[in-house]
């Protein structure tokens, strides 16, 4: 298993950001995107927030890459029309590349064993 933290921003807009956690709410995700997330390798993914600042926990099967799901993202017309509609919600953080949305983030610390 393969885990991974990422960042993202939303519009600092309360409006804006209680819609987008109807949007992420218990059965309101589109069955699509869930199944396109599971063949990619995906295994479970939490999303928390503070403020407008987002972290998503992506855990993975261990031949999970981000190409892998990128391609597959590409071909599917339900995870396009997700990604553009959260697209009303979300901010790229300053260091992100045109056109990223969630930035990996390194890991920094981990207790030692």
């Amino acid at each position: 298993m393969q885990r991974f933290c990422l960042a993202l921003d939303l519009i600092d807009d309360p409006d804006l950001i209680a819609e987008y956690e109807q949007w992420h709410a218990p059965g309101h995700g589109w069955p699509e995107v869930r199944a396109n997330d599971l063949a990619a390798g995906v295994l479970d993914l939490q999303i928390y927030r503070t403020g407008n600042r987002m972290v998503m926990i992506l855990e993975t099967d261990d031949d999970f890459t981000f190409e892998k799901k990128a391609e597959m993202d590409a071909v599917n017309e339900h995870v396009q029309r997700w990604e553009e509609l959260m697209w009303k919600f979300q901010h790229p953080l300053p260091w992100a590349k045109p056109g990223q949305k969630w930035v990996r983030m390194d890991q920094i610390f981990q207790f030692e064993k």
